[in-house]
């Protein structure tokens, strides 16, 4: 009799160990992605198409969302509360321009780049701080290059310049690409109205991936093709995507939207979905910058 309740006892402890494990791993499963936006541009809208993003992220794809702003508004370049969710972040999206924050900020940009999370960007965060020379936080003016693979910055020794206001871009895959699992169910060939940015010839980075290319339509100079979305590993040893698109109207472009919930799921390493969930609608408008 003894024998058997111990018998009975052991199986009860192996069922409960069992079951913990289970529970445990169907927990860690559940466990949702957490992408926080940070943004602030003064022209591109990005404090309305990043939350309309977050909201299909988390209506159709699983995901939780938080999506930063600059305070008081778009053109406050010194504040931007909240950057503590980092922290948690599983990716991180900036959607900067010409920021000036203040260091406690940028240390919790800095330990989020530092963990070696993955990194995406969108457009004028090549150029995402302008701290005038001799500042402290001078090296903030290349964050395109260490978190992105982009040019260090606007202008300076990269030439990092664009094609006129009143261009605009015909977008391409790069036929060697054409079987990444971002660019899936992405049109081979589409039309955005971002003006194009010249990032070549050293940018991106060496050993970046790129995935699509842009020609200038109507240009206000000598043109040429350039790199406008790219992948790779930035120096910080985390995932990288990189778009220089990002005007908003963009953003109506389905093809475009579906690079970016592509792009965003292969940041976090998961698997990009086959079916598309359909169209998002974003309607925001382009204001003139500063």
């Amino acid at each position: 009799m003894k024998k058997i309740f111990l018998c009975l006892l052991l199986i009860a402890g192996v069922s409960i160990t069992c079951t913990g494990i289970l529970f445990a791993q169907s927990a860690k499963k559940a466990k949702k992605p957490l992408v926080v936006f940070v943004t602030g541009d003064h022209e591109y809208s990005s404090e309305e198409t990043m939350p309309l993003i977050a909201a299909a992220l988390e209506k159709d794809y699983g995901m939780k969302t938080i999506v930063l702003k600059a305070y008081p508004d778009h053109n406050s370049e010194e504040n931007i509360p909240g950057l503590e969710a980092l922290k948690k972040a599983d990716l991180a999206v900036f959607y900067l321009r010409w920021r000036l924050l203040p260091p406690e900020q940028l240390a919790l940009i800095e330990a989020y780049l530092k963990s070696g999370k993955p990194v995406m960007g969108f457009r004028t965060t090549t150029h995402a701080f302008h701290f005038p020379e001799g500042h402290a936080s001078e090296k903030w003016n290349a964050f395109g290059e260490f978190a992105l693979n982009a040019p260090p910055g606007w202008g300076g020794a990269a030439k990092h310049t664009h094609y006129g206001h009143e261009s605009s871009t015909d977008v391409s895959i790069v036929p060697e690409q054409a079987s990444n699992p971002i660019l899936t169910g992405v049109a081979k060939n589409f039309h955005v109205r971002s003006w194009l940015y010249r990032v070549l010839p050293d940018y991106p980075v060496k050993g970046s991936t790129w995935l699509l290319m842009g020609k200038a339509v109507n240009p206000d100079k000598e043109a040429i093709e350039n790199p406008v979305a790219w992948t790779g590993t930035n120096s910080f040893g985390g995932k990288v995507f990189m778009t220089t698109m990002g005007h908003p109207e963009d953003f109506r472009q389905e093809p475009f939207q579906r690079l970016v919930i592509n792009a965003i799921h292969d940041e976090l390493g998961l698997k990009v979905p086959k079916k598309w969930k359909g169209r998002i609608d974003i309607r925001v408008p382009y204001r003139v910058a500063q």
